[in-house]
């Protein structure tokens, strides 16, 4: 879910569907929109030789396009294992359960009310399947329940909507909150220091091959966003609607909606500081 549909300085990349690293498969979902650019990015992933699959994110519940997924994994001889999801807004999760019902395969997710099956997934996890290792990282704050996953052997992360393609992503106020957000991409920028990850595999819009400078550009965003907002409510712009309209002047009237979330967001993080 996006709140721009392009900024300027934002990293660009290439792949919008078919094979992205050795690993991961993007079939790309027909549903674009404002809100999802070019459309929901369904990742098949599994190991070089190995019969067995992981599918992170569905999709919606487009029979054609689960279909496709399951069509796309047989064509490279392999059978899906087993679902992940990145969090449960319904462009990445609503076809899920009929996923799972063409696949026989189980859903694991963070939230219990998107899971099938026993197991869910939590900071710390590591899914192996086929010899495919996905290392779980809690992301939070587009939306409570948001998950990346690191996959160690392509120096990759699968971000969903942590970080896109293209744009910016949405601070899904009351559930997203934007402290909790902050720590996520910072948690993220360690990855790309410590752990060598370069590349983004996002839920949305093309693959970026600079995943540091992909954080770098969502931290400064972020910050640069927060200081017009804090600054727009000292100017006298008492409602989220109001600081949005002065804010986000530059921004398509369309995604209004989605920055005034991120502006409630944004309100809550700077009276909690004290800073309004």
């Amino acid at each position: 879910m996006t709140e721009a549909a392009a900024l300027p300085g934002q990293p660009r990349g290439g792949v919008l569907s078919g094979p992205a690293t050795a690993r991961a498969v993007n079939v790309l979902a027909p549903n674009a929109s404002a809100m999802t650019l070019d459309g929901t990015n369904t990742w098949i992933v599994a190991e070089p030789d190995s019969e067995l699959a992981v599918v992170i994110d569905p999709g919606p519940l487009d029979d054609a396009h689960l279909t496709q997924v399951i069509t796309t994994a047989e064509k490279a001889g392999r059978r899906i294992a087993l679902t992940l999801l990145t969090h449960g807004h319904p462009d990445h999760a609503a076809g899920a359960g009929r996923f799972a019902e063409l696949t026989g395969t189980k859903v694991r997710a963070l939230d219990p009310a998107l899971r099938l099956g026993d197991e869910g997934l939590a900071a710390g996890d590591v899914v192996r399947t086929g010899g495919l290792e996905l290392r779980v990282v809690p992301t939070p704050g587009h939306t409570a329940d948001s998950l990346c996953f690191h996959l160690p052997a392509d120096h990759a992360v699968l971000t969903g909507d942590t970080i896109l393609g293209r744009g910016t992503t949405v601070v899904a106020h009351p559930d997203g909150r934007l402290g909790d957000y902050l720590d996520s991409l910072r948690r993220l920028r360690s990855l790309t220091v410590d752990d060598g990850v370069h590349t983004v595999l996002p839920g949305h819009g093309p693959v970026l091959q600079d995943a540091q400078g992909a954080v770098e550009f969502y931290l400064a965003h972020r910050a640069n966003r927060l200081a017009q907002v804090e600054t727009a409510v000292e100017s006298g712009y008492a409602t989220s609607g109001e600081v949005v309209a002065h804010v986000y002047a530059d921004v398509d009237r369309s995604l209004w909606p989605a920055a005034e979330l991120s502006v409630l967001a944004q309100l809550d993080y700077l009276r909690e500081h004290g800073l309004i």
